[in-house]
């Protein structure tokens, strides 16, 4: 079951304290973002949360669900009428999420001392 856009669009309001909040959607779900690294998403209009001491310490009786068969277990977050609560549960986040993954590029960069001179 997709999640719907009138559920993004009120965490998102609930959210709108915060800088840099962002999603991404991905089969019917959303990815959410702060300040580029995974915080959570939006899976079945349910808005679960990484697994972080963080989250564990700000929600003790939180849940474990999975967002969909085989994912890694996230904590489901339950007072999203909170905005205040939910917005510091974002921030207290943020420093034990893993920095955004570079992507690798499949090009060589090639320089002048890369390069055989013909002649």
């Amino acid at each position: 079951m997709a999640s719907s856009r009138a559920y993004l669009d009120f965490v998102l309001d609930q959210l709108s304290g915060l800088e840099d909040i962002t999603y991404r959607g991905m089969m019917g779900e959303f990815i959410l973002y702060d300040r580029d690294r995974i915080f959570g998403g939006i899976y079945d209009d349910r808005l679960l949360v990484k697994d972080v001491p963080a989250a564990r310490k700000l929600m003790p009786q939180a849940v474990l669900e999975r967002p969909y068969e085989g994912a890694k277990p996230m904590l489901l977050v339950d007072e999203i009428d909170n905005r205040e609560r939910l917005q510091d549960l974002v921030q207290a986040m943020y420093s034990e999420l893993p920095e955004p993954k570079r992507k690798i590029s499949h090009c060589q960069d090639l320089n002048s001392s890369d390069l055989k001179s013909e002649g």
